[in-house]
């Protein structure tokens, strides 16, 4: 039975529909990937499904008792308390007796109290009936994954970190459906990718938006695309969904295309005269009526932005060398004893922690901030261009025209004057869109913008921190391409990794404690390179091993359910190998396969399981014993 239905849903805001009559399921275990153009309705779908919209017309079925949580786009402005707070409030009738035992235990690290102590054991004998231990860690645990500060006032946090927050509220609440709305802004590789191994372990049924290539080909096992008010449903995977969108735009195309020239002929025929007048068919005339008004109602594919990059004369065959530099913010090392050398045309990519210094980097390679330590020298004609992640060059308060023309209705763009309008209509903003404020475009819209304002200028050094946020798509697409074919130097910082695959030719990357790598290629080429570099890592591997976090040190024992837990671990484990190993025993003998018939897949399917069971054991194993001490 579905989770949830959605039947005949029309809603619109004043102009087009933007759902003009779609249908949709949720099955349990869907891991559903939504796709579509910037302004297509994603986000409003994922608002209406999490029960925030209501629609015009037709009809929304949700399971009874269905638990729904939610992470938008937007962070809501009424959520105060602090993050251990925020974060235990998805754990449900619990999440008060999480709350509490948390600042208790943070008052008794301060201060002795007998009526503490004497609340503290109330609170442990309830969270114990409660299995409240569990949720308990398993809200550390996500909050030290996510790198988040329990004791952190929410509201004094940036809006990255309150997303993070908000994200970490989501998963540890066990919801039948998980929305996430571009759950990977933020976030640096490392977590993405325990996010993804989070997602295919703990969580059974998900629906999300993502710009991330390589996270969703890794969470979707359906995608479903959102387009011109319509929805089109695939059960597939990420690649295979590219490739049967494709063929179903270039059938589209062929149809209008057939349709256009019938069309065109009809047309021809009705303004033939009087000759045409004495042969005239009404059937024909109705006919040609119905075409007119189909190609009245036919709403055209969004255009894909024609972005241009405006080239200045070529830098020195030296951008910037770096000798020995260290740097330090309050004695943590954000570089130390770093040295490279960018020659003009590389294409640099800068990966790392969130934290680690990334930005700081390039501002050190920018001559933006001086080195308390060693040298770095500047390339000569340098023309720069800087694309920030937080968007801070855009004014809110103006309109998209004021953002980019700055006063002016004309820009000279490679040598010719255009009219700003014009030119923003190559970058998907109508007229009227480009006469608003900016404060009211998504976050998509606002990446294009500030495209829109930065290739204005001409350029031979271009740098971008995560410039590919909330674009859809197509346009990243695009971006791709004219990085690709840009003649002067890239600085790139991202947490897309097919992005860097596709763009970077070299990559530096930040530890977190003052060291920078250097390796050839891109993200994947760093991974291969890292792990043959390795004398410690398994043949197997195929990810970046996970961060040490620093847990935080409380003062705690093991209760009584964990003891006993602890105690059968042991056995737990020696029936788990056992079975491993006799199913591994039957695969190796060949009589089996006489008789085996389907068999085969279902051993391996439940080797899988054991492999995944024994991980989650050992973890826990050891868990429970560092607690132990």
């Amino acid at each position: 039975m579905a989770l949830i239905s959605l039947r005949n849903i029309t809603l619109a805001f004043g102009g087009p529909p933007v759902f003009d009559g779609i249908s949709l399921q949720i099955e349990p275990g869907d891991r559903l990937c939504l796709m579509g153009r910037n302004g297509s309705g994603k986000s409003t779908l994922l608002r209406l499904i999490g029960g925030e919209l209501a629609p015009e017309e037709g009809d929304v079925q949700r399971q009874q008792g269905l638990k729904v949580a939610q992470l938008t786009q937007e962070v809501p402005q009424e959520i105060t308390g602090s993050v251990f707070d925020v974060v235990a409030s998805g754990m449900g009738s619990v999440a008060a007796l999480l709350a509490e035992y948390h600042h208790i235990s943070n008052k008794l690290a301060h201060e002795a109290a007998d009526n503490l102590l004497a609340r503290l054991a109330d609170l442990q004998k309830e969270l114990e009936d409660t299995d409240g231990w569990s949720l308990h860690q398993e809200v550390e645990r996500v909050l030290n994954r996510l790198e988040l500060d329990a004791d952190a006032e929410f509201t004094s946090l940036s809006g990255g970190t309150k997303r993070r927050a908000l994200l970490a509220r989501a998963l540890v609440s066990s919801p039948d459906i998980l929305i996430l709305d571009e759950p990977t802004n933020h976030l640096d590789i490392d977590t993405i990718l325990w996010l993804e191994e989070f997602l295919a372990r703990n969580v059974k049924t998900v629906l999300f938006v993502t710009h991330d290539r390589a996270f969703a080909r890794r969470v979707a096992n359906r995608v479903a695309e959102l387009d011109r008010g319509r929805i089109y449903a695939f059960s597939c995977g990420y690649d295979e969904f590219v490739e049967r969108r494709e063929a179903l735009l270039e059938a589209e195309i062929t149809r209008q295309a057939l349709f256009d020239k019938k069309l065109a002929q009809e047309e021809a025929w009705v303004r033939q005269g009087i000759k045409a007048r004495r042969t005239r068919n009404e059937g024909r005339v109705r006919a040609l009526k119905k075409l007119r008004e189909e190609s009245r109602q036919r709403r055209e594919r969004q255009g894909i932005a024609k972005i241009q990059l405006q080239t200045a004369d070529r830098s020195g065959a030296l951008v910037a060398e770096a000798h020995g530099v260290t740097f330090a913010y309050n004695g943590t090392p954000i570089v130390s004893q770093f040295s490279t050398t960018i020659m003009r045309g590389d294409r640099v990519g800068i990966i790392g922690p969130n934290g680690s210094g990334k930005t700081t980097l390039l501002r050190l390679l920018l001559g933006e901030l001086e080195p308390q330590q060693g040298e770095i020298k500047l390339g000569t004609r340098r023309e720069v261009l800087y694309f920030d992640q937080l968007r801070e060059q855009l004014d809110l308060d103006k309109s998209v025209q004021e953002n980019v023309g700055e006063g002016n209705d004309t820009l000279i763009i490679n040598g010719r004057s255009r009219h700003i309008i014009g030119y923003l209509q190559d970058f998907l903003f109508s007229p009227e869109r480009a006469r608003s404020p900016v404060r009211i475009l998504s976050g998509g819209e606002r990446n294009r913008l500030l495209l829109a304002r930065l290739f204005t200028k001409p350029s031979n050094i271009m740098v971008m921190d995560e410039p590919t946020n909330d674009l859809d798509a197509e346009t990243l697409d695009l971006l791709e391409d004219l990085l690709c074919e840009y003649p002067g130097t890239l600085l790139l910082v991202s947490h897309d990794r097919e992005f860097l695959n596709n763009v970077v030719s070299g990559t530096l990357v930040l530890t977190g404690d003052g060291g920078v790598r250097e390796f050839v290629g891109g993200y994947d080429d760093w991974l291969s390179q890292s792990v043959a570099e390795s004398t410690t890592a398994p043949a197997n591997v195929k990810e970046i091993p996970e961060k040490a976090k620093p847990q935080k040190e409380r003062p705690r024992r093991l209760s009584f359910k964990e003891e006993r837990e602890l105690e059968a671990l042991p056995e737990k484990i020696a029936a788990l190998e056992k079975e491993q190993e006799e199913l591994h025993a039957r695969l190796a003998d060949p009589v089996f396969y006489k008789s085996a018939g389907g068999a085969v897949a279902g051993i391996n399917v439940r080797l899988s399981e054991l492999e995944q069971l024994l991980e989650s054991a050992f973890l826990r194993w050891d868990e429970l014993e560092s607690v132990k001490g």
